[in-house]
């Protein structure tokens, strides 16, 4: 009887080039990497953190739904990637908002009771208050608004996307955006500029007579200026200062920069005055394009919601209490989780971690469409807030990359190969990978009214996805 074992005592021949495809941890990898092998790390993990549930819900979104929700997922990438929404005039808030009432504040982030505001969008709200002359002073808002009498609500419901602690009334100037491929509308704030200003969580009369400034100079200046100017192609103008350093969230020098360039003979052309103190406040206002960023994204956004079966996200937006996020594909429930900190942050002076309130604004609805965090990739001055590094910055990019479902192909990284950046947040992939949106963003003072104190990045909520995910699962499979 013959076998076909081979003979132990023979000695065991090990090749001399071995190469190392590493799955999982990355200290055998690392072992081996150390003795001269070639190694390729594959970052693996568990789906949704093992999480039996969860796993099941994704198995189902990505398999017997899929291709439902894949179909739908491509129908809202188109509508995020390919509208070109115009800024085409200044026009008060109740103007600009649907269906709102004379007597309403608009506020950032998701809905909210007033007594569960945070100090720096209380004190924003106050001042709007002052700023409408329904109130003397900050004191009497406050009672009006625990009372109810004066009602709030978010600027998302009404059309609107608002950053910081902005909190606006009906009279407060409005830049609306005017979506021509999908017809939709949306509207921002004018913004109110560097210093004590109420979007930065102050009440004090400099902020206060700001947002009166704005109301009674700024806006019908500007207003005039778009109208002689024409329409404004927002995207195209992003798109230009994402080449010049912007990310369109944090930074907007660049943008801000090219529109006032823009605008510019239209302003010096106005036989007016006060033309003056506008070309004074937008010399010295370098976030002055955000809020057009905004308006033009919350219009993209809008058309893109409402496509059933769709796992992504179509609304970001904290109000310094709770984050919540909307999928296009469950209609206008939100979910929501506690806001987070604001970390990766760089401060002002003698400011701390502690003197931070936490994430807040609707300016995440960039992150959405291409920018923001997902274009830090484009921004040096950015990537500080990232760890220092433009490779840090890069990787910021990059994770974007593993939670969309494609790439822009009108905002391009010049560090990145003039690749497009990541465009189509999937919830799935987010629970997936547990790995949530990179938002970048100003920090406020959290209690005394300092206005902002430093900047960083600030982490969606993991739990904001899970919900969703569930619920999108529900509708689907009911």
């Amino acid at each position: 009887m013959t076998s076909d074992r081979r003979d132990v005592s023979e000695p065991v021949q090990l090749p001399e080039d071995l190469a190392v495809v590493n799955i999982g941890l990355p200290v055998f990898g690392d072992a081996a990497q150390r003795q001269g092998a070639a190694v390729a790390q594959v970052d693996w993990r568990i789906p949704a953190g093992g999480d039996t549930e969860l796993v099941r819900v994704l198995t189902r979104l990505c398999g017997r739904h899929g291709s439902r929700v894949d179909r739908a997922n491509a129908e809202v990438f188109e509508r995020l990637d390919q509208a070109a929404p115009q800024v085409v005039e200044v026009t008060p808030v109740q103007s600009a908002a649907v269906d709102l009432d004379d007597r309403t504040i608009l506020h950032s982030g998701p809905p909210l009771a007033w007594e569960q505001f945070c100090d720096p969008l209380r004190r924003s709200a106050r001042a709007a208050v002052v700023a409408e002359g329904w109130a003397a002073d900050p004191d009497q808002a406050e009672g009006l608004l625990a009372r109810g009498e004066i009602r709030v609500a978010p600027a998302n419901h009404h059309g609107g996307a608002v950053p910081m602690a902005s909190a606006v009334g009906p009279s407060a100037p409005a830049l609306v955006a005017e979506n021509p491929e999908d017809g939709t509308r949306a509207f921002s704030a004018v913004n109110q500029g560097p210093g004590t200003r109420a979007w930065m969580g102050s009440d004090d009369p400099e902020a206060i007579e700001r947002l009166r400034w704005l109301t009674q100079v700024a806006g019908p200046v500007l207003g005039a200026v778009i109208e002689a100017h024409g329409p404004i192609n927002v995207f195209a103008l992003a798109s230009q200062g994402l080449q010049m350093g912007d990310d369109m969230h944090m930074r907007t020098q660049a943008a801000s920069n090219l529109l006032v360039r823009d605008l510019l003979p239209a302003l010096v052309a106005l036989d007016d005055p006060r033309a003056v103190d506008v070309a004074r406040y937008l010399s010295s206002n370098h976030l002055f394009f955000l809020n057009f960023a905004m308006a033009a994204a919350k219009a993209t956004a809008d058309a893109a919601a409402g496509i059933a079966a769709s796992s992504l996200v179509v609304s970001m937006a904290r109000n310094g209490t709770t984050f919540g996020i909307r999928l296009a594909g469950t209609g206008d429930r939100w979910f929501i989780a506690d806001a987070p900190p604001v970390g990766d942050a760089l401060y002002h002076g003698q400011f701390t971690a502690d003197d931070a309130a936490p994430d807040i604004g609707d300016s995440a609805v960039l992150e959405l469409i291409g920018l923001g965090g997902a274009a830090a990739a484009a921004s040096p001055a950015v990537a500080g807030f990232l760890g220092s590094t433009l490779a840090q910055a890069v990787g910021t990019t990059e994770a974007f990359d593993q939670m969309c479902v494609g790439r822009s192909r009108r905002f391009q990284l010049p560090y990145l190969e003039f690749r497009g950046s990541p465009v189509g947040v999937d919830a799935r992939r987010v629970v997936e990978l547990e790995q949530t949106p990179a938002i970048n963003t100003g920090i406020l003072d959290v209690h005394r009214g300092r206005g902002q104190i430093g900047a960083g990045v600030a982490r969606a909520p993991l739990s904001c996805f899970q919900q969703a995910v569930r619920a999108l699962d529900e509708h689907l499979s009911g």
